[in-house]
């Protein structure tokens, strides 16, 4: 099966079969967003269990 490129490019899976992905809002317009605010969207967030399945299949 075909890897599905837009989803590979958006989401990782981790050693232990975690799908993680970048949080949103962090490219453009971010001077006048708070400290507090651009420190909470640095890292990864953790993808819900209901959506991890049909992810992992679409990356192969």
């Amino acid at each position: 099966m075909k890897t599905h490129k837009a989803i590979a490019k958006r989401f990782r899976v981790t050693r232990n079969k975690k799908v993680v992905q970048k949080k949103t809002g962090q490219n453009h317009f971010r001077i006048k967003k708070s400290g507090k605010y651009k420190i909470n969207k640095k890292g990864k967030k953790q993808i819900s269990k209901v959506y991890q399945k049909s992810i992992i299949k679409a990356i192969g």
